[in-house]
């Protein structure tokens, strides 16, 4: 079943992909009047967050916030297919890096480096900055149940040479890499809520105390890597630049949990700058204080 319907499904994908860019973003409006109007997914989660992070605002401007975020999210899924056969060239043209020297000059260093992101702008295509560094890209990714779809999603995220690791291979990966002195960049999006069993640490995100996830800082003071912030800004539809934000070169002289509670003051910081772009339908406050 799994096989037929890749088989049927990824016909169509392929198609969407190589769509010109006008007709391709008609087609994402297309996408968000089924997934807004008629599906309405996961509307109930969208207001409820929204209303608990940016409670500063009226009714009517959360709603506006709304239905942006349900538009930047059918074009998000739809980049993440045109990925299947943009030009370098053209990815280049549409994600651009103002600061590429911070990570060239930490890579100078001969430490690897954790690149953490969150849920906004475009963390899909990321990708591009693996053709622009020396060390090995490494994402961390959360595998699928549909092994074919999963490979597809592989396939597209390996993209100029990226390294694709599930989260439960992710720490004998950097065991590995760190005993064979093999230095790479790992990017992995960490502003999700924990399962209930990987709770070490609360923190006010958006004003509401929850938990975070501690495993970045963990691990980057474990195998002492260079700790840094990937700051994505929507420039204009299909656009978007990458900001490098230094955190700490030396993990270990910082207390535990600094590194992660300014990890969420970036992420707050760029929420609040664009709330639309944010991935709303996350359950994210689903603990909390």
């Amino acid at each position: 079943m799994q096989f037929l319907v890749f088989i049927l499904t990824f016909p169509f994908l392929w198609i969407i992909s190589i769509l010109p860019f006008r007709v391709f973003y008609w087609f994402s409006d297309f996408i968000y009047l089924i997934v807004y109007y008629i599906i309405g997914y996961r509307k109930k989660t969208v207001r409820e967050n929204l209303a608990m992070a940016l409670p500063h605002l009226s009714a009517e401007e959360r709603h506006i916030i709304e239905k942006k975020s349900y538009h930047h999210l059918c074009d998000m899924f739809m980049e993440m297919i045109k990925t299947m056969t943009i030009s370098s060239e053209e990815m280049n043209k549409r994600f651009t890096i103002t600061n590429l020297e911070v990570i060239q000059e930490y890579e100078k260093k001969g430490k690897s480096i954790m690149l953490i992101a969150s849920h906004y702008a475009s963390w899909e295509w990321l990708i591009t900055l693996n053709q622009k560094i020396s060390f090995r890209g490494v994402a961390v990714y959360k595998k699928l149940a549909n092994t074919y779809f999963d490979k597809l999603v592989r396939d597209i995220r390996s993209k100029y040479n990226t390294e694709l690791v599930p989260t439960s291979k992710t720490i004998p990966l950097i065991a590995h890499n760190q005993k064979n002195n093999i230095h790479c960049v790992y990017g992995l999006a960490s502003d999700q809520s924990p399962k209930a069993d990987r709770i070490f640490h609360w923190k006010s995100f958006m004003g509401i105390e929850v938990p975070v996830h501690t495993g970045p800082e963990m691990l980057a003071k474990k195998y002492d890597m260079t700790i840094v912030f990937a700051k994505v800004k929507k420039v204009k539809r299909g656009y978007y630049e990458l900001t490098i934000i230094p955190i700490s070169d030396n993990p270990n002289s910082v207390p535990n949990f600094g590194i992660t509670d300014a990890y969420i003051k970036e992420v707050e910081k760029q929420i609040l700058e664009a709330p639309e772009y944010y991935f709303w339908t996350h359950k994210r406050w689903k603990h909390r204080r």
